[in-house]
């Protein structure tokens, strides 16, 4: 563990799998406290992760960090603001908050996809991103701020998605596309108080999600043939971006896209 995030405080929201575990295990190697939270605590079986029998929060204290585990879901307004309560209760304060958690419900067109899959991708990708961000920066801007300066860093988790759009993933890409903007508007009226909002943009990812397009040999071939850079993406790559978004080296990054796709949108 090192000392970069020392006694900073986190919290990831889908921590249990994916980018959220990755990222939350990132934060707490460079020495933060995080607050892991999922609606479960148990990884999703479909991961690539090699230790997915134990869970985030755990496995982040089996290493010498400091964890602890709050179950809510992001669709909830009581519970997310209650997650950020039950943070500051417990470490006194919140200086990064991720919001990660997210969902993809399959490829379809706007004929075939449903009402229901729609709202649900809305509920857990845009309005979950905008009740973190509506409770961290309420918090945020109730605390002192850093020896930086610095009141806190929300980070978003977006997708290529938000950025162009995908084929067969209009729900999807709605979703994203609106926690792109929602990112530039938190970060403007936000910077004045010194509370940075930026998005991470990933690509296409080795991640449970994304599982049974890379085990079918067609579509493993064209997400390789899609993404410039010769592999497809990890949650590490991730984890890396999030943990410079995090850290004081990023004070005058705000409202950025930051893209973590082997040079996808570059074309």
């Amino acid at each position: 563990m090192t000392s970069r995030l020392e006694n900073h405080v986190a919290v990831v929201t889908g921590s249990s799998s994916g980018n959220g575990r990755a990222i939350a295990l990132a934060l707490a190697k460079a020495g933060a406290t995080v607050v892991c939270s999922d609606r479960t605590r148990e990884a999703l079986k479909d991961g690539y992760e090699p230790d997915l029998s134990v869970p985030t929060d755990e496995l982040i204290r089996s290493q010498g960090g400091k964890a602890a585990f709050v179950a809510a879901d992001v669709v909830r307004a009581a519970q997310v603001e209650q997650l950020v309560a039950e943070a500051v209760a417990r470490y006194g304060r919140l200086d990064v908050m991720v919001n990660n958690a997210g969902v993809f419900t399959g490829l379809h067109t706007i004929l075939d996809e449903t009402e229901e899959q729609f709202d649900f991708t809305m509920a857990v990708n845009t309005k979950g991103v905008w009740l973190g961000c509506k409770y961290a920066i309420a918090q945020m801007m109730k605390q002192a701020p850093r020896p930086s300066g610095s009141r806190g860093k929300v980070i978003n988790i977006a997708s290529i998605g938000g950025l162009v759009g995908l084929a067969q993933e209009p729900a999807y890409c709605t979703s994203k596309g609106a926690v792109v903007n929602l990112t530039r508007q938190l970060a403007l009226d936000f910077a004045p108080h010194r509370i940075n909002v930026n998005a991470i943009c990933p690509g296409f990812l080795a991640t449970a999600m994304v599982r049974p397009f890379l085990e079918n040999a067609d579509t493993n071939k064209l997400l390789h043939d899609l993404t410039p850079w010769p592999r497809v993406g990890t949650a590490a790559d991730v984890a890396n971006c999030a943990l410079f978004l995090a850290a004081e080296e990023s004070e005058w990054v705000s409202g950025s896209m930051l893209t973590v796709d082997g040079a996808f949108t570059a074309r």
